[in-house]
């Protein structure tokens, strides 16, 4: 599994010294508390409102082919099911069109009436995973793309993870330095034993080591959507687009629950204006979005993670929350990789330079549950190490020249959770994703 899915020793071994070395952990994922926070002015952004202007110039690119739209669709809805995991882009959510419609129904929905208002067939890229690929090829597969006359490319992953057994240092910090509920005297006296005995477990079975005592499911991780992009690399997907599409100079890269996310003309017009590597679309922030967002970071307008944060209130004060989507332009990425569209096709060349970039990503280290099974109805729970890389960190690098782009609630809104459809529905969200869909 992991030869079939990209794992990348060289990098794994790096992972494991620094952490080992405390350069990575769960203290370190965290900016240093003298880093300088601010919320962005108002000069730092973009009105989506003015990119009206533009819309002739998004309107001649997507009818010259020059623009495709990727949806990462390579990980589990846990989040959405609390817990179990399932392959959420085929899950049937919401009725549009008298019957209920999958995620990866209604992109593909949105892409359909672009093209055909433009008279293009606009290509549409889904990344998956070792964990969603099988299912998501046979369902598309047995619904015929959904009548999509474009094409319709499944981007597998070429980039996975090995969990490792903790540091004894990230399991204290998880258990005694953040905030968790005190329970009762006995209780929390079994809770205590416990934790006892499974730092004593990591101890004994070699912290950073493998973790590879358990069924391989429970051993693999994946690695976070920065590689998302980096697998359109190592997996020719990027280089078959190029060499059926040769006008491709954009690509729309959005999470697959950021529902009202599509190839808007007037929005695209900007991107190409502003003759920027990336535009980040942001919405204003509500309560509930929690995650990061944009700020001024010693100064540097970037997006910053969640997990970077140094102080849980730091995310408070910002005024924007990141959606995720994306407009590239192609060749100024491929510049920032230290490629060409020739180079695609080395193999090793193109794995040496994402190995480089990604060296300079920083590395969160977050601590899962994962479960053993022994038989008889008997299983432990053991605590293991595993790291992400986010897409949203591509912001800080210098080299990367940015815009960060105000749009509507109702094309940045995302559904993490089942809990959030009602309000979905009523405050006309659903009516609006419905309205820049065209059904087959």
């Amino acid at each position: 599994m992991l030869e079939q899915n990209g794992f990348d020793r060289a990098q794994h071994e790096q992972i494991r010294a620094d952490l080992k070395d405390d350069r990575i952990g769960l203290a370190q994922n965290r900016l240093a508390p003298s880093t300088k926070i601010e919320d962005v002015q108002p000069d730092d952004v973009i009105d989506a409102s003015t990119s009206t202007q533009h819309i002739d110039l998004g309107k001649a690119a997507i009818a010259n082919g020059e623009v495709a739209v990727v949806t990462l669709a390579a990980g589990v809805g846990s989040r959405w099911t609390q817990g179990a995991g399932v392959v959420k882009a085929l899950h049937p959510f919401c009725k549009f069109g008298g019957q209920h419609r999958t995620f990866i129904e209604v992109h593909l929905a949105k892409s359909r009436r672009v093209g055909r208002q433009h008279k293009s067939e606009i290509p549409h890229v889904v990344t998956t995973s070792y964990l969603t690929h099988g299912a998501i090829e046979s369902y598309l597969a047995r619904h015929k793309n959904y009548g999509y006359s474009g094409p319709v490319i499944l981007s597998s992953g070429r980039a996975i993870g090995l969990r490792m057994i903790p540091m004894e240092r990230d399991l204290r910090f998880l258990w005694e330095e953040m905030p968790q509920q005190m329970l009762d005297q006995q209780a929390q006296k079994m809770r205590d034993s416990l934790r006892a005995a499974l730092i004593g477990w990591a101890k004994q079975a070699g912290e950073g080591s493998d973790y590879t005592d358990n069924v391989p499911s429970q051993c693999l991780h994946p690695v976070g959507h920065w590689y998302e992009i980096s697998n359109l690399l190592r997996n020719g997907v990027f280089a078959q687009l190029l060499k059926e599409r040769p006008n491709l100079k954009y690509l729309l890269l959005h999470n697959i629950d950021t529902l009202g996310a599509d190839v808007d003309p007037a929005l695209l017009g900007l991107h190409i204006a502003q003759g920027a590597c990336l535009s980040f679309e942001m919405i204003t922030r509500r309560i509930e979005d929690r995650g990061g967002g944009l700020a001024r970071v010693n100064g540097k307008v970037r997006v910053l993670e969640g997990l970077a944060l140094p102080r849980e209130e730091d995310e408070f004060q910002l005024s924007y929350y990141n959606t995720l989507t994306t407009w590239i332009d192609v060749h100024k990425l491929l510049s920032v990789f230290g490629l060409t569209a020739a180079d695609l096709a080395d193999g090793e060349k193109v794995a040496a330079a994402i190995r480089m970039l990604a060296a300079r990503m920083p590395a969160y280290v977050t601590l899962k549950e994962v479960k053993k099974r022994w038989g008889h109805g008997q299983e432990d729970i053991f605590p293991v190490a595993q790291f992400e890389k986010l897409w949203g960190d591509m912001s800080a690098l210098p080299e990367v020249d940015c815009r960060f782009v105000v749009v509507p609630r109702r094309r940045g809104q995302q559904l993490k959770d089942q809990a959030q459809l009602d309000g979905w529905l009523r405050d006309g969200s659903a009516a609006y994703v419905d309205s820049v869909c065209e059904w087959k």
